[in-house]
């Protein structure tokens, strides 16, 4: 059992030593040394623990704004803490720089991190802390709506910051004067994109430097097509990445992509680029997750086009199917192990949790940051936090959802996430097919299954 789990996580670590040879460098800051359990008379000498977040930029700025408060009052309560905030983007911590300080046995006391299959790989190495009797300790274990992709063996190593759908963003001032309807199937949507590429606009706004972006309108596609169970069975060889089905969604993605439905370039773009193409009115609509909300509703980032914007689930295949949507609570906080041999860094990571996980926090963050509630919650409770048209869509949007799923990222293993990121820009840029790139991600996903037999 201790051979496979440290197959996967070298599976994680694949990318990692990749991209870091490719930089030349890769190298992270030494942490210190877990000290040994205090004293009595050293119980308000001065010590330090780092938070590593993900909270960068300007569409962040509420949740880290959220973050401060939280250090704050844990500073407050624990005598001699200092929390530090390390910030780091969030695709350069999970595929970079949180692997190679696991790798080392060094990750900082208090870490972003995924759920599944991140957290599972690295509480089977035995880096990360149990969270079972502290959460069963505060009262608060039966709480959270989704507490799966944190959970290993019956134990809980992470807690869930909020929860997400993925749909899509519109302008709606511009459907009004188009006489444009929301979509009621994926052919009503193509029928909107021609009549928006018509007059000389983009569908859709997209960028694709980052891989995770484009895949979540391909998720969301083979979901549709293939149903949203399909994709659970690729890491036990029931699915294969080459079912017609899949297939058939992926080359949706394809088509949209060739009929120019995309800006031209857009494997150059940065994420930020596709939510500018549709603030600046270039794009009409965009596939994105729920919590780019918080850019449209800021004036300082959306300028005229605060409350303009829209929401509305990916439509099915046909009209009066399930409506099937990426709904995930797969992205928190994990701690360090070496936590447990410090009983003053064990009263810090309770008061943070004490102090993070509340309802008035995940209310906070709804209201201000357009995160959906990661702990259990009344619906008019939600609806009562903002009467923003734009909440008011998303909230709506989830009452409609028949069928969720999570991330494909959170079902299948690192080298396979690896192999569909590199084949979906591929066919993006027109390298190759769809068809052919998913040839290459099932021989990817068998090579990675037999690894864990």
């Amino acid at each position: 059992m201790k051979k496979k789990s440290l197959a996967l996580l070298m599976s994680l670590l694949f990318v990692t030593s990749a991209i870091m040879s490719g930089c030349g460098g890769g190298k992270t800051a030494e942490k210190p040394e877990t000290g040994t359990p205090e004293t009595p008379a050293a119980k308000n000498e001065p010590f330090e623990m780092t938070i590593r977040h993900t909270q960068v930029g300007d569409a962040k700025k509420f949740r880290l704004a959220l973050l401060e408060d939280v250090v704050k009052k844990t500073e407050a309560a624990v005598p001699g803490l200092k929390l530090n905030l390390d910030a780091v983007d969030s695709e350069v911590n999970r595929k970079e720089k949180l692997r190679g300080e696991m790798a080392s046995g060094k990750p900082p006391e208090i870490f972003d991190v995924f759920g599944s299959p991140d957290a599972g790989v690295y509480a089977k190495e035995g880096l990360m802390l149990d969270l079972t009797p502290i959460i069963e300790e505060l009262g608060i274990k039966d709480k959270f709506t989704l507490l799966d992709p944190f959970t290993h063996d019956g134990k809980v190593y992470g807690l869930p910051i909020g929860g997400s759908i993925e749909g899509i963003f519109y302008n709606k001032e511009y459907f009004k004067q188009k006489g444009l309807e929301i979509p009621k199937t994926i052919a009503d949507l193509e029928k909107v994109a021609e009549a928006i590429k018509a007059d000389g606009k983009i569908p859709f706004a997209q960028s694709s430097k980052d891989a995770w972006i484009p895949l979540m309108t391909t998720n969301n596609l083979w979901s549709y097509y293939a149903g949203p169970e399909f994709t659970y069975g690729f890491k036990t060889g029931e699915s294969k990445w080459t079912d017609p089905k899949v297939v058939e969604g992926v080359k949706k993605h394809q088509e949209w992509v060739e009929k120019g439905y995309y800006k031209k370039g857009e494997l150059g773009f940065e994420y930020a680029d596709m939510r500018n193409q549709i603030i600046s009115g270039e794009a009409i609509m965009m596939m994105d997750g729920s919590w780019a909300n918080t850019v449209f509703r800021d004036p300082e980032q959306a300028g005229d086009m605060v409350g303009k914007i829209g929401f509305f689930n990916l439509p099915p295949v046909n009209e009066g199917d399930p409506v099937v949507v990426m709904q995930d609570a797969n992205n928190g906080y994990g701690f360090s192990a070496s936590i447990k041999d410090d009983p003053r860094k064990m009263e810090a990571v309770k008061e943070f949790i004490k102090n993070m996980w509340t309802d008035e926090m995940q209310l906070r963050g709804l209201k201000e940051d357009g995160v959906l509630p990661s702990m259990k919650m009344d619906v008019n409770t939600m609806n009562s936090t903002s009467d923003e048209p734009i909440m008011q869509d998303i909230f709506k949007a989830v009452s409609e959802i028949d069928k969720p799923y999570p991330a494909f990222d959170a079902l299948v293993q690192a080298q396979v996430n690896t192999a569909l990121s590199l084949g979906i820009q591929q066919v993006i840029g027109g390298e190759i097919d769809a068809a052919k790139m998913l040839e290459n991600v099932q021989n990817v996903q068998e090579a990675a299954n037999a690894e864990e037999k």
